[in-house]
């Protein structure tokens, strides 16, 4: 079913040696002028066959993008909550939409925004982050600011909004928890901060009612209390080899998933981690590299690796179901379960949907600009590309 394509190792080399050749160029300006990375072509799509009909749109917008750039594509997502939507933009608009899509309002928070949106419908919370460190709350019905503070180190992923706390985890190594009425700092947790590592973090998760698990740039994952941020237990999960600090790099940027009792992570240097929390064992350990997260179902755990391979485990015992390379190189996103189907993005704005027991494409729909981050929330899928378009499509029925 797959084609042969380039080792693990040869594509996390390849990635190696641009980082190294960014920071030479830093250092001594030209002196790599005649260096160029080995850099792979994405595969072109093969048109399906019998394509079937899986998403039907929604609504989509343009909320604006001007600051982003091909060498800065961070990743800006779409807070969704039970209906409500709020949208950011690199240049510090944010806007809010009901679930038909009408806007109900639009400010512009004053400075470049680097994470995506946190939002909790609950308490009608929407929480942003900007390039200078700010942290701003708004109301997601009205837009009305509540608070703002101010953190040491910018925050390049969505907050996690529970148990009246906003947990951020900053790129300076501190992770940090504020009072989510007021915005007050009521702990900080410092964590190791690597020499070298791929900008971005992971996106914070709740591992229980009272708990947050947070990665971070050292390859580990981080229990910690969301009250008053007590350590509850740490555990490494990349681990780097090589000769220097760009080969040692073992970030873990792919939030980590926990489903039924299990928790599931992957790292930058090639390890997929599954463990029983019941038991407190790991159930496996497997051989594949990404800066994406993981999408589960009741029998598998889905990956997109380094080099646009698609793969999916037995939840249970690691062992391979499946693996495609039909996307090869193609920068692909995180994997996510809309309904029955696994939804993965690429850099041409094209959604493909697999059947998870074959790994087959079986329908695709396409959007504007490079994807960065799926996600789905009551049968919906959203997306936001690197040029600012968003766009909500519903499971069929």
């Amino acid at each position: 079913m797959t084609q042969s394509i380039r080792s693990k190792s040869t594509i996390k080399k390849t990635i190696m040696n641009v980082a190294v050749l960014a920071l030479m160029s830093t250092a001594v300006a030209g002196c790599n002028r005649g260096i160029k990375p080995i850099v792979n072509d994405p595969v072109k799509l093969v048109q399906i066959a019998q394509p079937i009909s899986v998403l039907q749109p929604v609504f989509s917008v343009d909320v604006g993008n001007k600051k982003a750039s091909k060498k800065d594509p961070l990743s800006i997502q779409v807070g969704y909550d039970n209906g409500q939507i709020v949208t950011a933009s690199r240049g510090g608009d944010l806007m809010g939409f009901d679930k038909a899509g009408q806007r109900l309002w639009s400010v512009n928070v004053g400075d470049e925004i680097t994470g995506g949106v946190a939002l909790d419908a609950f308490s009608q919370t929407a929480v942003v982050s900007t390039r200078s460190g700010r942290v701003l709350a708004y109301d997601s019905m009205t837009g009305a600011r509540r608070w703002q503070q101010q953190l040491s180190g910018s925050v390049l992923t969505p907050a996690l909004i529970t148990n009246n706390r906003v947990v951020l985890s900053a790129n300076d190594g501190f992770l940090h928890g504020l009072a989510l009425q007021s915005g007050q700092s009521i702990w900080q947790f410092a964590t190791q901060v690597s020499a070298i590592s791929i900008r971005g973090t992971a996106v914070p998760t709740s591992l229980d009612d009272k708990t947050a698990l947070l990665a971070t740039a050292d390859g580990r994952l981080h229990a910690i209390t969301t009250d008053s941020g007590l350590p509850q237990w740490s555990r490494r999960i990349g681990v780097g080899t090589g000769s220097s600090e760009v080969e040692r790099m073992s970030d873990v940027d792919g939030m980590p998933i926990v489903d039924n009792d299990q928790l599931f992570a992957i790292s930058y240097s090639g390890q997929l981690l599954g463990v029983d929390l019941a038991s407190k064992q790991v159930m496996y350990l497997n051989d594949i590299a990404s800066l994406r997260s993981l999408a589960v179902n009741n029998q598998q755990v889905i990956a997109t690796s380094l080099a646009g391979k698609v793969a999916a485990y037995d939840r249970n015992s690691g062992e391979t179901l499946w693996e495609s390379d039909e996307l090869a190189y193609r920068e692909l996103t995180n994997p996510v379960m809309i309904g029955n189907y696994i939804a993965i993005g690429d850099l041409d704005g094209v959604v493909h949907l697999f059947n998870p027991a074959t790994g087959a494409i079986v329908s695709r729909v396409q959007t504007k600009g490079a994807l960065t981050t799926l996600q789905t929330q009551n049968n919906r899928l959203l997306t936001q590309s690197t040029t600012g378009q968003v766009a909500i499509w519903q499971l069929a029925q």
